[in-house]
C-alpha cells in the first residue's frame, strides 16, 4: 500500500478517534453537552449527547476527505513541499482530538477557556505553516492561490516568501494574546477581536502584495509594449 494511502487512512481514523474517547466517557457524559462559546466566552449553545459524539467528529472527517481529495487530485501535487503537505493533512486530525477532548472535558465539569486553546492552536498552527510557506511552489490546494500567483510563478514566489514572515509574527502574536488571556490580562471579548484582526492581516497583506506585484509587472509589460511600438514606428 501506497504511504499517501496510509497517511489518508490514518488520518481518518485520527479524526474519528472522538467517536470512540465519547464512547469510553458515555456514562459520565451529560444528556446535553455545550459545543457553542459566545464572544465573551460563555457557553451559548448545547447539542445533544449522540450529536456531540458521533456527528461533529465525522462531520469533520467529511472535512478531512475533501481535503485529501483535493490534493490528491491536484494535477500540480509534485510541487507541494513533503513537510508542507504532511502538516497541511494533520490539521484536521490534530483539531478534532483537541477540540472534541476540549468539549468532553468541559461537559464533564472542567473550567477550561475554549478561547484560550483555540488561540494557542492557532498560533502554533500559523508559526508552523509561516515555517513552510516559503518552500511552496505552485499548486491549486495549499498556499495563497489567487489569479496572480497562479499564473506567475515570480508572484508566486516572492508572495509566500513575504506570506511566510507575515504567518510567523501573526503566530506569535497569538501566543502573545493566548498568555495574556490566560494571566487574566486582557479579557475573552478583547481576545476575540483581537484573534479575527490577526488573521485577518495575515491573510489580505500578502493577498494585498501579491496583487500589487502583479499591478507593477502588468505596468513593466505595458511600457515594454509602448516602447516596442514606438522603435517599430522609428524605424
Amino acid at each position: 500500500m501506497k504511504k499517501r494511502n496510509i497517511m489518508a487512512i490514518v488520518t481518518v481514523l485520527l479524526t474519528l478517534c472522538p467517536i470512540l474517547i465519547g464512547l469510553l466517557l458515555w456514562n459520565k457524559l451529560p444528556d446535553r453537552i455545550p459545543t457553542h462559546w459566545g464572544i465573551n466566552g460563555r457557553i451559548d449553545g448545547w447539542s445533544s449527547k449522540k450529536a456531540t459524539v458521533f456527528a461533529m467528529p465525522f462531520i469533520m472527517a467529511c472535512g478531512q476527505i475533501i481535503m485529501l481529495a483535493a490534493v490528491y487530485a491536484d494535477p500540480r501535487k509534485k510541487n507541494i513541499h513533503k513537510k508542507t503537505m504532511t502538516v497541511g493533512l494533520w490539521i484536521i486530525p490534530v483539531l478534532s482530538l483537541v477540540l472534541n477532548s476540549a468539549v468532553y472535558a468541559i461537559a464533564l465539569g472542567m473550567k477550561i477557556s475554549m478561547t484560550i486553546i483555540i488561540v494557542f492552536v492557532l498560533a502554533f498552527l500559523w508559526i508552523i505553516l509561516g515555517n513552510y510557506m516559503p518552500k511552496l511552489q505552485q499548486n491549486y490546494t495549499i498556499g495563497i492561490k489567487v489569479a496572480w500567483t497562479l499564473n506567475s510563478e515570480e508572484n508566486w514566489n516572492h508572495t509566500h516568501r513575504m506570506a511566510g514572515k507575515i504567518f510567523v509574527a501573526a503566530g506569535i502574536v497569538l501566543l502573545l494574546e493566548g498568555t495574556l488571556l490566560l494571566t487574566g490580562i486582557i479579557g475573552e471579548n478583547v481576545s476575540y477581536y483581537l484573534m479575527i484582526a490577526v488573521i485577518l492581516v495575515s491573510v489580505i497583506v500578502p493577498t494585498g502584495y501579491s496583487y500589487l506585484l502583479f499591478r507593477k509587472e502588468f505596468e513593466n509589460i505595458c511600457l515594454l509594449h509602448v516602447y516596442l511600438l514606438c522603435y517599430s514606428v522609428k524605424k
